[in-house]
C-alpha cells in the first residue's frame, strides 16, 4: 500500500486543523477523562478527520482510536485482520490546551500482522520559533524523513532519560539508580510520542533546543501512545521491550483486545542501556527474551 499521497494529505490538513483550534485555544471545551487525561473538541474533529481519510484509501480499515477505541472490530473476537491503523488525535492534550507549550503531536501508525510497518507524526509547533515537524517512517524501506529530509541517528550516548509518569506517583527505585549512574531524568509527562522520537533521532536540525535520549520508559503505556515510537525505534536499530526485558512487537491480540489496550510497561534505547535499565527495574540480571 503506498502511503505517500496519504501522508502528504494528512500532515497538510492536521498542520491546518489543528492551527485553527490552536488559535481559540482559551475557549475550547476540556473535559477530564477517567484515567484524567484530558479531552477536547480538538481531540474529537481531529479523529474524525483521519479516520475519514484512512478510510477513503482503506474501506474495510480496522482501526484503534484513542477516543473512539476500536469501533465495530472487536479485536480477540472478529477474525485477525492484517492491517491494523492505530491513531492518537492529539498526544499531549495538556500540552496542546497549554498556549505556552509546543509538546504535542498527532500520530498515526499502521500495523501489519501486528507489527508496526509506517507511521505519520505531525508537531506543528516544535521546530526553531514554532514551526512544524513532520516525520514519515517506512519500515519496508527502512527510512525515515524529517520535514522530508532523511533523518539523523543518535550516535553518541547524552546521558538523558526519559522516564515519564504521574505527576502523582512517587519516584521508582529505578530514578535513584539512573541518576548514580550519571543519568538526567525527564520525569513529566509531556508527548510520549515525541520522547520516543527522540530517542531514535536527532531533531537538532529542526529544533535547536530538542532534547535528545539514551533511554524511553513509560509504565502503562497507551498502545497509541507508543506504537510509533516502536516503529520509529526499529528502524533504527533501538531495543524494545517491557520492564521485565520481554519485546512487545508483534503486539499480541490479548493487548489489542483490552478495552483501553495498554503495555504493562515500555522501555526502548540502545540495546545495552535497555539491558542495563531491566536489571535495574528487576533489582538482577536479566536476559531479554523475545516473546511468542
Amino acid at each position: 500500500m503506498n502511503l505517500d499521497k496519504l501522508w502528504t494529505d494528512l500532515a497538510t490538513e492536521l498542520l491546518g486543523v489543528l492551527a485553527a483550534y490552536r488559535s481559540r485555544v482559551a475557549d475550547l471545551d476540556v473535559q477530564e477523562k477517567a484515567d484524567q487525561t484530558l479531552l477536547t473538541e480538538a481531540d474529537l474533529a481531529v479523529e474524525e478527520l483521519i479516520i475519514n481519510r484512512i478510510r477513503a484509501l482503506d474501506p474495510v480499515a480496522r482501526v484503534l482510536a484513542e477516543e473512539s477505541g476500536s469501533g465495530t472490530w472487536r479485536p480477540g473476537e472478529d477474525e485477525e485482520p492484517e492491517r491494523i491503523w492505530v491513531i492518537d488525535p492529539i498526544d499531549g492534550t495538556a500540552e496542546f490546551v497549554n498556549p505556552s507549550s509546543a509538546e504535542f503531536c498527532s500520530v498515526i501508525c499502521l500495523l501489519e500482522r501486528r507489527e508496526p510497518v509506517a507511521t505519520l507524526i505531525v508537531a506543528p509547533e516544535l521546530g526553531t520559533d514554532r514551526t512544524p515537524i513532520v516525520v514519515v517512517a517506512s519500515q519496508a524501506e527502512c527510512t525515515i524523513t524529517v520535514n522530508g529530509r532523511p533523518a539523523r541517528h543518535i550516535n553518541e550516548p547524552v546521558r538523558v532519560a526519559s522516564l515519564t509518569r504521574s505527576a502523582r506517583s512517587e519516584a521508582p527505585p529505578h530514578e535513584t539508580a539512573m541518576a548514580a549512574a550519571g543519568y538526567t531524568l525527564k520525569t513529566r509527562t509531556t508527548s510520549q510520542t515525541l520522547d520516543m522520537l527522540r530517542t531514535a533521532v536527532d531533531l537538532t536540525d529542526f529544533a535547536a533546543d530538542a532534547p535528545r535520549f539514551d533511554l524511553f520508559y513509560r509504565p502503562r503505556q497507551k498502545v497509541w501512545d507508543g506504537l510509533a515510537g516502536l516503529c520509529v525505534g526499529e528502524i533504527v536499530g533501538l531495543m524494545s521491550t517491557d520492564a521485565k526485558g520481554v519485546r512487545h512487537l508483534p503486539v499480541s491480540m490479548a493487548t489489542l483486545a483490552q478495552p483501553e489496550p495498554t503495555f504493562a510497561s515500555t522501555v526502548m534505547g540502545r540495546p545495552e542501556a535497555v539491558k542495563w535499565f531491566v536489571e535495574q527495574a528487576q533489582g538482577s540480571p536479566t536476559a531479554i527474551r523475545k516473546s511468542s
